[in-house]
């Protein structure tokens, strides 16, 4: 078994800790489609138990803990994946339809559709023309330069 030596791994991972520097423990891609954003978090070796998500206020809030549990006489060799409770804020605006989120968590990945709200969508204004042909001939000719009849 080879053993890498990373004298400057516990300085990032206290900087992590402290600072938020580096990735986040709990990477997100989010995409619309159709009527519905999706946003994906990734949380492999997180127990769906401990997963959390509440919206308030139109802040959607996502929180997991992933912790390594080794048994008694185990001796960790290495431990470089982030281990601990991760938080993730989306401020979702007036596009949210909140009532009617949905959530699914497999193979280590947290999906969490969010629907667009009946009043963010888009729509077509009808537009009403008053019954007049010749105003509206005369608004042209008059832009061109020339004399409605």
């Amino acid at each position: 078994m080879a053993l890498v030596l990373d004298p400057f791994r516990n300085l990032d991972q206290i900087a992590q800790q402290v600072f938020g520097a580096g990735r986040s423990a709990m990477p997100m891609d989010i995409y619309r489609k159709g009527d519905e954003f999706v946003a994906a978090f990734d949380l492999p070796g997180v127990d769906p138990a401990s997963i959390e998500a509440t919206v308030e206020q139109g802040v959607l809030t996502v929180k997991a803990t992933r912790s390594l549990q080794p048994g008694d006489g185990v001796e960790v060799i290495a431990q470089e994946r982030t281990q601990g409770r991760f938080i993730r804020q989306l401020a979702l605006g007036e596009f949210a339809d909140t009532e009617n989120i949905r959530a699914s968590y497999d193979r280590g990945v947290l999906i969490l559709t969010i629907p667009v709200a009946e009043r963010a969508r888009p729509r077509r204004v009808v537009i009403h023309a008053e019954d007049s042909s010749a105003e509206v001939a005369g608004i042209a000719a008059s832009r061109s330069g020339a004399t409605a009849v």
